[in-house]
């Protein structure tokens, strides 16, 4: 039987970070509510986190934790300024402005843009025969997108997932000082880049090109309220750890799954429009994000008690997915799953911004990529990322010939 009394969150090791699933099915079952030794609190039922997140009365502003964890520097800059780690009435404000880059003709100029960059993509990897998923096709496809969207140049393309995963890192529940490190020259590095961008596009506002939203985020106005020049940088970061290592991981993760349930392969070659209903589950079985944050901003009764104002609370999003009281043989993939209540995209007023363009970037790069080569199999050991808080392959080698 597993330990869940001294399970410690902060201080997880490979084990949990390869497979947790065991041990949040304990947590579930025995200590829902489950005290860390700094006192925080881990949830890992799907009624739970859900109250949570729609509770307008817990907080994700972070400012006295990243204050702890980071001091000044620019990790700090970064996590205290972007949309995700602040409260209203700035992330009201903050989020209207960064909407604009999301409105529903924005995301109709994606499609096409997505669809050609993918058969780019399956164009190339089919020649190769045999290939790593990650490297050279899932971390890929956001780093086009998102590449587009902020009129990043080709030079500076390569560099975008290692400033994603150095960023997100820092935000781990136990982070070395080489990784701190590497997390504040990554926001550093990635913030100059993004400075000379935005002066650029402020004095060439009609140069952008179809699928850019930066003008979109520079001269956006919200009751004559604009980003200031570092909101912009810090949302831009934002943008691009939002949208490039959760859709690596969708796409890695989506993969990975249909090797390991090979019926479920077949079932969606034999019926491709299944693919809507499969994205969905995929993000359930294996979300990209794996826990969330909130400050207790008033007593909250939960299934496991009452959590006392000012409680820290580490939200489970993969023990809430895999919950059996919401979810039918939940560690089984079922991509025919319908209802499917997946949270993966949290909920509430920080329900992600970018959720149907991912979604729409997993329809098209999964669906295409099954479509394109039926005869996929395993081609060598695979490797996590070696993330608590995001979930995903940092190598899945594969061959479609």
């Amino acid at each position: 039987m597993l330990d869940t009394a001294g399970f410690d969150l902060n201080a997880i090791g490979p084990d949990f970070i390869e497979n947790p699933h065991p041990m949040l099915a304990a947590l579930r079952e025995r200590a829902p509510m489950h005290r860390n030794p700094d006192g925080s609190v881990y949830l890992t039922r799907y009624d739970d986190v859900l109250k949570i997140y729609q509770s307008r009365e817990m907080s994700s502003d972070k400012t006295r934790a990243f204050d702890e964890k980071f001091g000044a520097c620019p990790l700090h800059t970064h996590h205290t300024s972007s949309l995700v780690f602040n409260d209203p009435p700035y992330h009201t404000v903050v989020r209207k402005l960064v909407s604009g880059a999301f409105t529903p003709r924005k995301l109709a100029e994606f499609e096409p843009l997505i669809e050609g960059i993918v058969d780019r993509l399956l164009d190339r990897v089919e020649e190769m025969g045999r290939f790593d998923m990650i490297d050279d096709f899932a971390k890929v496809l956001p780093t086009e997108i998102i590449s587009f969207m902020l009129g990043i140049p080709e030079e500076h393309r390569a560099r975008l997932r290692g400033y994603s995963l150095a960023i997100l890192g820092a935000l781990d529940p136990v982070v070395s000082a080489e990784k701190l490190e590497e997390g504040n020259r990554a926001v550093t590095e990635f913030g100059e880049i993004l400075g000379d961008l935005i002066d650029h596009r402020r004095r060439n506002p009609d140069a952008a090109r179809q699928g850019e939203v930066l003008q979109n985020l520079i001269f956006g106005e919200h009751d004559g309220r604009r980003l200031t020049r570092e909101e912009l940088i810090q949302n831009c970061i934002f943008l691009l750890n939002a949208g490039h290592e959760t859709t690596t991981s969708l796409v890695g993760n989506a993969i990975g799954l249909l090797l390991d349930f090979p019926y479920q392969h077949r079932m969606l070659l034999d019926d491709p429009g299944l693919i809507g209903t499969a994205v969905e589950e995929f993000l359930r079985v294996e979300s990209p994000l794996q826990i969330g944050n909130r400050l207790a901003g008033e007593d909250i009764a939960l299934s496991g008690g009452v959590l006392p104002k000012g409680t820290y609370i580490h939200t489970s999003i993969a023990g809430a997915n895999r919950d059996p009281e919401i979810f039918a043989h939940p560690d089984v993939l079922d991509i025919t799953r319908r209802p499917n209540r997946q949270i993966a995209f949290i909920t509430g007023i920080h329900v992600c911004l970018g959720a149907t363009l991912a979604r729409v970037e997993g329809r098209i790069a999964i669906g295409r990529f099954v479509a394109r080569f039926p005869r996929l199999v395993p081609n060598g050991d695979r490797k996590r990322v070696p993330l608590a808080r995001f979930r995903g392959w940092a190598t899945l080698p594969v061959s479609v010939r």
